[in-house]
């Protein structure tokens, strides 16, 4: 399966999803060969903002009631080990473009780089498809 299958995410803009995979090592290495690439970094932060509202949404519609319940249950579904797991369950490790150091150091198997790269996708596919898109395939990937 491709990762857009496994994201249930078919991108029209196919640039958003390579961006989001693209980590900065890779971006610094293309551009000290005069090439053009952006990286992840930016798509992260929506990605984050973008999930945080979705699983607030989903927690609420779920039946919680307090905001320190929803708080509680929010952090621990977006803990670090929790989206590196969704991002091996994707497969998101073999599409990475790491840069060299990072390959070396098997950088697509650290927890860290796939929570990172699992947000990234995410506000990849909210620029792509909209909030509706990216709310799609958070409910798909968590059991809330």
């Amino acid at each position: 399966m491709t990762l857009e299958e496994n994201l249930a995410h078919k991108f029209k803009n196919k640039s958003l999803l390579e961006r989001a995979l693209t980590r900065k090592a890779y971006a610094l290495e293309q551009h000290q060969q005069n090439k053009e690439c952006e990286d992840q970094e930016i798509y992260r932060t929506l990605g984050d903002a973008v999930l945080k509202a979705v699983l607030i949404d989903l927690l609420v519609k779920s039946g919680c009631s307090t905001r320190g319940e929803i708080t509680s249950r929010k952090k621990s579904l977006e803990r670090e080990e929790g989206l590196a797991e969704i991002s091996k369950r994707l497969g998101v490790g073999s599409f990475l473009k790491l840069g060299k150091g990072e390959e070396k150091q098997k950088a697509q198997e650290e927890p860290y780089v796939l929570a990172e790269t699992f947000e990234a996708i995410i506000g990849a596919i909210y620029l792509d498809g909209g909030f509706g898109a990216s709310k799609r395939t958070i409910m798909k990937l968590f059991e809330i």
